[in-house]
């Protein structure tokens, strides 16, 4: 098996290994692993001022985005001392555009413990959780879930309504590399459809052609907590809704909108 999701080729050419296959098509990635390789690089955009935060990303999951050799490219498109605003994509081979995602880095708050809002307590901790098999028949194995990530759920499991888990990286994103705790915070935000889907995993789809993270603080430590709720409205569309953590409390939430039909 592979070491890390992806191999560093150098000129900002990367590998997409067999760890980051996602459930859907065995020669796709699972959502998770782009996103966190598109926040390693907004993390190494240089910023104005060490006080310059990332407070959101929204990727947009442009087509399936294939294992094997893949172009990474970020910029920062509008700089500045309070926002900056920053774009990058990940492409295939043939320059096409498989991911989209922009990024703003906002200026630290100032204020004194007594005007912050209190932060939300974590949900009982990974010690107290439970690992619990896929609910899906994995096209092709191995998958990102659970070849480089592992979950414990503290509430609920895959499929059934609500859920709570929580998921740690157990190989390097990139191999030879720690994750930061962003990448982490990336790789796990995309998982909220999946683990508190309402849908048969073998008889539907629901595929998020999106992902937006917003982040109340840069997260901490190895563990990313997801208290996630998936909302399928009546001839309507799907969105999935997850409460971020890390050990210390809320991070930030995640959206998804979610493309629902049924498997051919």
């Amino acid at each position: 098996m592979a070491k890390g999701v992806f191999i560093d080729r150098g000129g900002s050419r990367f590998e997409a290994t067999e760890l980051a296959r996602g459930p859907w098509d065995p020669n796709a990635q699972h959502g998770g692993a782009p996103a966190a390789l598109l926040m390693r690089a907004f993390e190494q955009l240089p910023a104005e001022s060490d006080e310059l935060l990332i407070a959101r990303v929204t990727y947009e999951l442009l087509r399936p985005v294939p294992l094997g050799e893949l172009g990474v490219e970020a910029e920062v498109v509008r700089p500045g001392r309070r926002v900056q605003l920053l774009e990058g994509a990940v492409r295939t081979p043939n320059g096409a555009e498989a991911v989209r995602a922009r990024a703003l880095r906002v200026r630290r708050a100032d204020l004194d413990g007594a005007r912050s809002t209190e932060v939300a307590p974590p949900p009982p901790g990974p010690e107290t959780g439970e690992e619990r098999p896929p609910a899906f028949t994995a096209p092709s194995s191995p998958t990102f879930f659970p070849g480089a990530i592992e979950i414990r759920f503290v509430a609920g499991g895959f499929g059934g309504g609500p859920a709570t888990g929580w998921f740690r990286l157990k190989a390097p994103l990139v191999e030879g590399e720690e994750p930061s705790p962003l990448q982490r915070l990336a790789a796990a935000a995309d998982f909220g459809n999946g683990i508190s889907t309402v849908l048969h995993w073998d008889e539907h789809l629901f595929i998020n052609p999106d992902l937006t993270v917003y982040l109340d603080r840069e997260p901490v430590g190895e563990w990313i907590g997801l208290e996630a709720q998936t909302t399928i409205a009546r001839d309507g569309i799907g969105t999935a809704e997850s409460q971020l953590y890390d050990r210390r409390g809320r991070v930030g939430r995640a959206s998804q909108a979610l493309l629902i039909a049924p498997r051919a």
